[in-house]
């Protein structure tokens, strides 16, 4: 078994073994996904595609592009109206 230590920073060591046998290297992305016994821990390589429903179940509820688009107006306004208020 393998252990690292979380250092000050939130940063650990992944010990050569574990990269090797992961085929981890320098700039790797990873993936903390939730399971039933903790996270998994998993390299992120590939590509846009293959990774649909990647996240699926991590939200409460579905959100849909009307949603999004509602949000996004929302926001829009608001930015609009703190910068009317800067303004003089």
């Amino acid at each position: 078994m393998y252990s690292a230590t979380l250092t000050s920073k939130g940063q650990i060591t992944i010990p050569l073994e574990v990269r090797a046998v992961l085929g981890l290297h320098a700039g790797v992305k990873l993936d903390f996904v939730l399971d039933q016994d903790g996270f998994k821990v998993m390299p992120l390589r590939q590509s846009v595609p293959s990774r649909k429903g990647r996240f699926a179940r991590r939200v409460a509820k579905p959100v849909t592009l009307a949603m999004m688009a509602e949000a996004i107006a929302a926001e829009s306004v608001a930015r609009h109206a703190a910068l009317k208020k800067e303004r003089p």
